[in-house]
This record gives C-alpha cells, structure tokens and sequence, in this order.
C-alpha cells in the first residue's frame, strides 16, 4: 500500500478494483484540498463538503495509473484501519481496570485522551505512562453541577471534543429488601443521571462540528439482571434505553451513540473470591474464563473509529458467551 500525505491529508493506493470509496481527511483548507486533488493525474473526482472542516468526504475513481502505482479503477481509501489520529477522547472513571484500559487502547490508536476520575494519584499514574497526548481532570460525578463543567475542561484542554466515553460507575449492592433509598439513588446518580448530563453537554460541540461518537460502558446485568443488585442493572438497563433514544435523536448529525456490555470482568473485587465462588461464575460463561479488561477496550476502538460510522444505538457484548 502507498501512502500519501500533504496537507495534513492522508490518502493510500490500494489494489481493489472498486470505483468510488470514502476519503476522511484533516485540512484548514477546502480550497487547499482541492487543489491538492488536482495534482493527481486522471483522478476525476467528485468533491463533497460537509458542514465542519476537519471532515472532508471524496468519492472519486483513477481513470489513469497515479502516482504510486495505482491502475485506473483502483481504490483509494484511508491506509489504516481504526486510526484515531486526531481525536480528541474523554475518559470518565480512567483509574479504573476497565476506563484505564480503555484509555491506553484509544491512546494506542492516535487519540489524544482526557483521564477523568476522583482519584488524581491514579490518573496522574496512568498519563505518565501514556506520554503525551494525555490530560488529567479530576471530577466527581455525583455532583450535579460536575458533568457540565467536565465536558467544558475537556474542550478547553484538548480544543474540542470528539468521542466521549461513559465509563464512571459505583456500586451499592444489597438484597431489594435491605436496600436503602440513598444507596439506590447513589447508583443511579452517578451510573445513569451523570452520564446523561455529561452527554448532553459533549452532544452540544460534537452537534455543531457534525462528527462525534458516544460510547457508554453498560453491563451484561443491564439485559439479565442480577441478585442483589436492582439499582445497578436497573441503571445499566437504562442506560442501553437512552442510548437508542439518543442514537435516534443525532444519527443525521454525524454522530453515533453505542453501548458495550462487559460481562464478568477481572478486577481487584473478583481476585477477593474464593475457589467455590470462582467455579459457580464460570460455569455459566461458555470460554469457562473471566473477561480482562484488556477484552473490552478493542470494542471501544472499533465503536470510536471512522469504521463504525454505521453502527449506531446497538449494544455489543463482551461476555464470553455469558448471555447470547
């Protein structure tokens, strides 16, 4: 595959013999673009601009050999897959297992990453090792007031924000029965409440630039519930509701809104299990193992990524098999 870069955009030549495809580019310049299209012998394209600069959307054909080695009729499209290069990502709940994960992999991918949690020790920890490209804030999101201010720290950090991810979650379980108000209205506070107001304000920005993705960590408890925990399925239950409603709302907007279910997951809270415990959870999951956070976060990837662009108000599940 040859690659092409100018201008800030990045185009390849490949060898499948398809006549037109999508081109994602960064340029200041629409006109800049187009000129740099011009340079390209026999590329009969056909140029669409879309409302925000920073995507650009070609579909054209080769109808002579390009620069490269390209055969007329070639396709040309973005050279790497999953390319985040760009973007700009807010983690909530980034100290944890599965938010650290998550960052690292977005990280990993090109994106420039925000790390929001309360415990600034942990997510300061966590940037270090990431390097640049990386923010830490610190935010509680049991605060009314803290959603809207977090999304505004975010912008005002990394100068925009693109992919928002709805990690940041507690839990207070107990029995219905010995379960008190202030423990359900905790959970759903800070699992459900929270991330909608923190999506609403990213939503504003994303709406106005035309690209943007929503991706919220729900639970395999949101779709099969779980004993002794009716605050947390309930509002993981709901939160895969809001995201369809949402996704419904914005889809015309170049944004996306998606969930994914982990199942049970390895962290420090399962390492605490006995033997008997261990053997009861894995035999309802069909690979007889755990989930690692490490599982997880390539979902997040896909569901951040130019890829994805189609994939809107769905659940996709990472639970072993655990509910089918």
């Amino acid at each position: 595959m040859t690659a092409i870069h100018r201008h800030g955009i990045w185009m390849a030549q490949t060898g499948f013999a398809r006549q037109i495809d999508i081109i994602a580019g960064r340029t200041d310049s629409f006109i800049q673009l187009q000129n740099f299209l011009r340079e390209l012998p026999g590329l009969a394209e056909i140029v669409r601009r879309c409302r925000h600069d920073r995507l650009i959307v070609i579909a054209g054909k080769a109808t002579q050999p390009l620069a490269g080695g390209a055969a007329p009729g070639d396709l040309i499209e973005r050279g790497k897959m999953f390319d985040l290069t760009g973007q700009a990502v807010l983690v909530t709940g980034a100290s944890g297992s599965i938010g650290g994960a998550i960052a690292r992999a977005l990280h990993r991918h090109g994106a420039t990453v925000a790390l929001a949690g309360t415990r600034t020790a942990a997510l300061e920890a966590l940037a270090q090792q990431l390097g640049d490209r990386t923010h830490v804030l610190t935010a509680d999101l049991a605060d009314p007031d803290a959603a809207d201010k977090l999304a505004r720290d975010a912008e005002a950090a990394m100068g925009k924000l693109d992919i928002l991810v709805n990690n940041a979650g507690i839990t207070r379980d107990n029995l219905a029965l010995r379960m008190k108000d202030e423990d359900w209205q905790a959970v759903l506070d800070v699992n459900l409440t929270a991330a909608f107001r923190l999506t609403r304000a990213a939503l504003r920005g994303m709406v106005r630039r035309r690209h943007g993705r929503i991706i919220s960590i729900a639970s395999v408890v949101g779709v099969t519930g779980n004993p002794g925990q009716a605050n947390y399925a309930a509002a993981k239950a709901a939160m895969i509701g809001m995201t369809k409603s949402l996704a419904a709302e914005v889809a015309t907007r170049g944004i996306t809104v998606n969930c994914i279910a982990p199942g049970i997951i390895a962290t420090a809270m399962t390492d605490k299990l006995n033997d008997d415990q261990k053997a009861r959870i894995l035999a309802q999951i069909p690979t007889a193992r755990l989930g690692l956070p490490d599982d997880v976060a390539p979902a997040a990837v896909y569901l951040a990524s130019a890829e994805a662009a189609y994939v809107t108000g769905q659940t996709l599940h990472v639970n072993g098999g655990m509910a089918m």
